[in-house]
């Protein structure tokens, strides 16, 4: 699929021909859809894409006792996820026997990749960038124009649709989305990091737990965050928050071209408030300590 093509027929779902909120922000300062309930038309947007006909990769990790997240994640992917769109879930697990069969629409499918366990949560969290990177240069590469990547420890709730995609699509982080002040944003302060993000810098937090584009320019922003971690581990240093925090520098530089509000993420465990009009996917309540192999330390 052209990238000519792209941008010319997505021209045409921006904010020129979107609804309106009076009560958020729906564009960002460089000029970038904010996208919230109200603020596109699904018909509409669905309609434009869907001639593009794009194949969309969803990159998910189902590593140790995290495969008993799988059904509820893919069953609720099929019913709200880009309904009608070709979809692949990529399913990276190390016990692939609890890969459960799920009923699927037509053009969509599950492949699953195998690797290794880990005796850390931490190191799931940074080996997901590593196997991505590894597995788009192999395969996904050939097979997709749009990838995600998502934690499988969520539901879908809502519809959640082609208005999500651009080139790169950040998501919002629900806990830093509203009248929260730059200096208070969770970002790596450390100089020694190469995540550091200083006081006084950045326009947004972003979640790592959602986040999707083009799949040249996703390969580009997943092998970042993998050589950043690199470098890191060399100095004998972790990010705050892993791969999140290289994720934030990245964006702070190379900014996002669409970002997505915190319908895009939300969590079970956490009061939806008034200017959220709608839940589209969701982390589940769950036992930290119960789930992690190490205890969620």
């Amino acid at each position: 699929m052209a990238k000519t093509w792209i941008l010319e027929i997505v021209k045409y779902a921006q904010p020129s021909t979107m609804k309106g909120r009076t009560d958020v922000n729906s564009v960002t300062n460089w000029n970038a859809p904010l996208v919230w309930e109200g603020t596109f038309d699904p018909v509409v947007i669905d309609a434009i894409y869907k001639k593009m006909d794009p194949r969309v990769a969803v990159v998910v990790f189902a590593v140790g006792k995290y495969t008993r997240f799988l059904k509820g994640f893919l069953e609720s992917g099929e019913k709200f996820f880009l309904v009608d769109f070709r979809v692949t879930y990529y399913v990276f697990t190390d016990n692939e026997q609890d890969v459960p069969k799920i009923k699927l629409g037509e053009g969509r499918k599950i492949s699953v990749i195998t690797v290794p366990s880990a005796s850390r949560w931490q190191d799931v969290v940074l080996g997901r960038m590593k196997w991505a990177t590894i597995t788009i240069d192999k395969q996904i590469r050939n097979e997709a124009d749009y990838l995600y990547m998502m934690d499988i420890d969520s539901v879908f709730r809502n519809r959640f649709g082609a208005e999500s995609l651009s080139q790169l699509s950040a998501v919002l982080h629900r806990g830093y989305s509203q009248n929260t002040k730059r200096d208070l944003f969770p970002y790596e302060r450390r100089p020694q990091s190469t995540a550091f993000i200083p006081y006084g810098e950045g326009d947004y937090y972003y979640t790592a737990a959602v986040w999707g584009g083009y799949l040249e320019d996703m390969y580009k922003l997943v092998n970042y965050c993998y050589m950043q971690s690199l470098v890191d581990a060399d100095n004998k240093i972790e990010a705050v928050w892993q791969e999140e925090s290289h994720l934030n520098k990245y964006f702070l530089h190379n900014k996002p071209t669409k970002v997505l509000s915190p319908e895009y993420l939300w969590a079970d465990y956490d009061v939806v408030p008034g200017h959220v009009k709608v839940v589209r996917i969701s982390q589940i309540v769950k036992n930290y300590a119960e789930v992690r192999p190490n205890g969620g330390n």
